[in-house]
C-alpha cells in the first residue's frame, strides 16, 4: 500500500511509512529488516482494509541466522531508540522485534520472504514473511478478533484454499510454551473455518 492522498492532492504516508522512514534516516548502512504485524499488511498488500494502515507500530521478525548480527549492530538500536524518541508524541513506534523462534512460523519460512518497496529507503531492506508464514503469526493471540479479521483478509486477497491452510498448520513451529500451544489450538479451528468460507466470515 502506498501513501494516501490528501484532499489537496499531496501524498500522506500512513503510520508504519512515517515510522520506517524515521528509522531509515537514522541508520547509515544496509540493514535487512522483515515486517511483521499489521504494518505487513498495511505496506506488503494491494488494497488493505483502512484500519491496518491506522496501526501505531511496526513489528519485525529476526531470522536466527542474523540474530547475533543483529544485536552487535550498535547504529540500528541507537537508530530505532532515536525514532521512537522523535514519533513518541504521536504515539508511534517500532518495538517488538521477534527471534523468529518465539513466533509461529514455517521451518522454510525465510525461504518463502516478499519484498516490500513501499516506502522507499535508503538504508533499510524491507520483506514481509509468505501469505501462509504472516497467517501462522497471526493465530499468537489465539481467538483475537482483530488478527482474524487480518486473516480473513490475508485469505481473500492470496485465495488461498483449505488445503494450503492445513499444510501451513502442519508445517507450523510452535514455541515449547503452554500459553502459546494453547493459542495454536483455539486459533485453528477459527482460520480453518475462514479457509472454508474463502476469506469472507459474518460482518466482512
Amino acid at each position: 500500500m502506498a501513501a494516501t492522498e490528501s484532499a489537496f492532492g499531496e501524498k500522506l504516508m500512513i503510520n508504519a511509512e512515517r515510522i520506517l522512514c524515521e528509522l531509515d534516516q537514522h541508520l547509515d548502512h544496509a540493514v535487512s529488516l522483515v515486517i511483521c504485524g499489521r504494518a505487513a499488511v498495511a505496506l506488503g498488500f494491494d488494497g488493505p482494509p483502512d484500519d491496518v494502515s491506522k496501526t501505531l507500530d511496526v513489528d519485525a521478525i529476526i531470522p536466527i541466522t542474523q540474530t547475533e548480527i543483529l544485536r552487535a549492530d550498535q547504529n540500528f538500536w541507537d537508530a530505532q531508540e532515536a525514532t521512537n524518541r522523535k514519533l513518541e508524541k504521536d504515539g508511534l513506534y517500532i518495538t517488538h522485534l521477534f527471534e523468529a523462534d518465539q513466533i509461529f512460523l514455517r521451518r522454510d519460512w525465510e525461504q518463502h520472504l516478499v519484498p516490500i518497496t513501499h516506502p522507499p529507503t535508503r538504508w533499510l531492506r524491507l520483506f514481509r514473511p509468505a501469505t501462509l508464514d504472516l497467517i501462522l503469526t497471526k493465530m499468537m493471540r489465539g481467538d483475537d478478533a482483530q488478527d482474524l479479521s487480518d486473516v480473513a483478509f490475508l485469505i481473500r486477497h492470496d485465495h488461498l484454499t483449505l488445503a494450503q491452510i492445513e499444510s501451513a498448520l502442519a508445517e507450523a513451529v510452535i514455541p515449547d510454551l503452554v500459553e502459546l500451544r494453547d493459542a495454536f489450538e483455539r486459533a485453528k479451528p477459527l482460520v480453518r473455518e475462514l479457509a472454508r468460507q474463502g476469506g469472507l466470515s459474518e460482518g466482512a
